[in-house]
């Protein structure tokens, strides 16, 4: 919601700003349609690869708390929101708590996720499915219409 472009790059300078984290690479900026819902405008989405000294669970608490410092309200899943900021990956470390699971458990479904991710990191091996983002990438079916992602750089 609200100025999708704004939004991404405010929440990955935040992200650089969280104490023992250092934003070191972003990819491109999509435009991508959105899955499990209706009726909704197109998402702006993006990667950025982080260094950071915390730990998986530090790490998230901080990234919800720049969520709710912009805004962001959760009611219910998948809904419009002003930013959703996740944990795709740590390294290769293989992670299940209660509110945090990693690798993303639906990251290799994921066209939007995947098309930036492949950006930063082609030959990263996903810890375990044991293949690399490009392979997850091609393993996907082209969307109807030849696809649903547009890097939003070739709009302007």
């Amino acid at each position: 919601m609200g100025d999708k472009l704004y939004n991404c790059g405010f929440s990955i300078d935040k992200i650089n700003q969280l104490p023992g984290c250092h934003v070191t690479a972003c990819s491109a900026l999509f435009k991508t349609e959105p899955e499990g819902v209706t009726g909704q405008d197109w998402y702006a989405n993006c990667v950025a690869q982080v260094t950071t000294t915390q730990s998986p669970s530090q790490l998230l608490k901080g990234l919800m708390g720049i969520e709710s410092d912009m805004g962001r309200i959760r009611k219910k899943r998948w809904e419009a929101r002003i930013i959703d900021l996740d944990i795709l990956l740590f390294g290769q470390e293989i992670i299940e708590y209660n509110n945090l699971i990693i690798p993303h458990p639906l990251l290799h479904k994921r066209r939007f996720v995947l098309e930036p991710l492949v950006q930063l990191a082609p030959d990263l091996v996903h810890p375990v499915l044991r293949l690399t983002i490009s392979q997850l990438l091609s393993k996907l079916p082209i969307p109807p219409c030849g696809g649903t992602v547009v890097a939003l750089e070739e709009e302007r």
